[in-house]
């Protein structure tokens, strides 16, 4: 009997840790699984052929909203080439409407509802003992009807998933402390399951010291809303400081109004870079807040993020989601720039996906929300905001991406946009430019987006050309040491003789560089870079005097990877 659990995820990089879960619950069943993992970038052509060779006897996928088209594709093609096997699907993009799938699918065999631990469990008893018919093992969605709910998985039953590492290279570790959310969100399937059930401490950091000895490089907890429950949180982060061991990074989805001042206290403590925060916003308006069940006290969650930034040592990532109920363009823009003033590492804007069984999904058309037909259901527009304006923020959101969550112009961004009458209203333009001369469709490449922004500034505002060409220039070389200078740095030939000297002074004192200590002034001058700037890189104002910067690459900072930076003088 040999049984194939398979996932398509979304990118090489992703695992599946449902499949790992299953397996490692099956207990003594475990040499009759075998695990197949594809992405939806491989042809299902190829995905069919690997699944031939393995000839299953059973063949069970996990279904989500971004790989659910090409798996009911493979099941209707792989019945056809492997006729006797069974097919059986799971996860959450068929368990709640498991009857319509199995009445319009009928290659599959059952689908699994819910959590799929035990119920696979039973399931391997029925296909190797043949000791439980279907209709005897709880949470099966059969042709025949259902088989009744399975009560919910008792967390500290679940085995450890990751006891073999190397099946993991060069991928994203997942890992969840616990299950369910105490919200209610009216967009978010876990708004269905409000119970939460944490997984015990002790067994928690025994998981998470195995990672630390084994120098993971980031580990993804996937806990709805990890802080709900203040002593779990603080145990956990109070054992990564003092286990820190200088290289894992842990990635947390918090309720940042939820924090408090100790927490808080205990995170500005922790290495820079040990720990990333995900915050879902979503909304500022009030209205939308309370349209979609949403608790959350905004002024309460600007202060949080604001001291958490104070410790400098956290990214944070903020999302804001588009096509809410009562949020229309003008209010959207509101939401955008109060959570751009906030001033998180990341600004995620995402767009509302009417997921099936979620209470979005039941209220779509008192909302008058229209979303598309097949995955990812995600709005098209609604009673407030129309299809044109959904589009016009299609394109804010790809230049926030190319432009803010690149970290690419962390200097030219903040002084470029006072120009304007907000962040929105700048990146609203950037996008009415990138159009205009077709740059959506002819995408850039990452170095010449420099100058695109260039471009796009003097178009708009003349005289900042100088000023501009300054500001992408600190951008460029706190990025990367290039060999060849870009086309918008001024030219420093005047300079030589200074930036040379200041290398022969350090070559004597060694007080700025004390890394490059085996190094002399001639080798410095190719590892590290001067510039000089005749503006006030924060101000945009002209300096009274050029000030010369050095940019060391040896030392950066940890959560944006920029060069530090010294001011420097060379003898007159």
């Amino acid at each position: 009997m040999k049984v194939l659990l398979a996932a398509l995820n979304a990118k090489y990089i992703h695992s599946n840790p449902a499949l790992y879960s299953l397996l490692a619950y099956a207990g003594k069943y475990k040499e009759h699984i075998e695990l197949a993992e594809y992405t939806i970038n491989q042809s299902l052509e190829e995905i069919m052929g690997d699944i031939y060779k393995r000839k299953p006897d059973v063949l069970a996928f996990s279904c989500y909203i971004w790989n659910i088209s090409p798996v009911l594709s493979l099941t209707r093609e792989i019945k056809k080439i492997l006729p006797e096997t069974d097919l059986w699907l799971g996860g959450p993009e068929v368990s709640y409407d498991s009857e319509q799938v199995l009445h319009t699918h009928k290659e599959i065999t059952g689908i699994m509802e819910g959590e799929g631990e035990e119920t696979f469990l039973e399931l391997m008893e029925h296909y190797v003992d043949g000791s439980k018919p279907f209709t005897a093992i709880k949470g099966l969605a059969l042709k025949e009807g259902k088989t009744g709910e399975r009560p919910l998985t008792d967390l500290d039953k679940l085995p450890f998933l990751y006891e073999r590492l190397e099946d993991f290279q060069n991928k994203i570790i997942y890992y969840e402390s616990s299950r369910g959310c105490p919200f209610r969100c009216s967009y978010c399937l876990s708004s269905i399951d409000k119970t939460v059930r944490l997984r015990k401490l002790d067994i928690v950091k025994r998981e998470l010291q195995f990672f630390l000895d084994n120098r993971v490089k980031q580990v993804k907890f996937v806990d709805r809303t990890f802080n709900c429950n203040h002593e779990h949180a603080i145990s956990i982060w109070q054992y990564i400081k003092e286990h820190d061991n200088g290289i894992t990074n842990f990635h947390f989805e918090v309720a940042a109004d939820l924090l408090n001042e100790k927490e808080i206290s205990l995170l500005n403590t922790l290495r820079p870079g040990a720990v990333q925060l995900e915050i879902g916003v979503q909304s500022t308006n009030p209205a939308t807040l309370s349209g979609i069940w949403r608790v959350m006290d905004i002024e309460k969650l600007k202060k949080t993020v604001k001291a958490i930034k104070k410790g400098n040592n956290i990214h944070q990532h903020l999302d804001l989601i588009a096509g809410l109920p009562y949020e229309d363009f003008e209010t959207f823009q509101k939401s955008f720039n109060e959570v751009y003033a906030m001033e998180p590492q990341q600004l995620q804007l995402g767009f509302l996906k009417v997921l099936k069984g979620s209470p979005m999904h039941k209220k779509a058309e008192e909302y008058g929300i229209v979303y598309t037909s097949h995955e990812p259901y995600e709005v098209l527009y609604t009673k407030w905001i129309s299809y044109g304006e959904i589009r016009k923020l299609k394109r804010v959101e790809e230049m926030v991406e190319l432009y803010y969550n690149s970290g690419q112009f962390t200097t030219t961004l903040p002084v470029l946009e006072r120009f304007f009458e907000s962040p929105f209203a700048f990146y609203e333009a950037l996008a009415e430019y990138y159009e205009k001369k077709g740059y959506f469709v002819n995408s850039p490449s990452r170095t010449y987006r420099y100058l695109i922004l260039l471009e796009f500034a003097i178009n708009k505002i003349e005289w900042v050309g100088e000023l501009c060409g300054e500001l992408l220039t600190m951008d460029f070389y706190l990025r990367e040491n290039a060999k060849s200078r870009p086309e918008f740095a001024k030219d420093l030939s005047v300079y030589k003789d200074k930036v040379r000297a200041v290398y022969r002074k350090e070559e004597a004192e060694r007080k700025l560089l004390p890394d490059y200590g085996a190094y002399d002034a001639r080798q410095m001058a190719k590892m590290t870079h001067i510039e000089v700037f005749e503006y006030d890189l924060h101000s945009g104002e002209k300096l009274s005097a050029p000030q010369m910067l050095l940019f060391d690459y040896r030392n950066r900072s940890p959560l944006g990877n920029q060069a530090a930076l010294y001011e420097v003088f060379a003898d007159a």
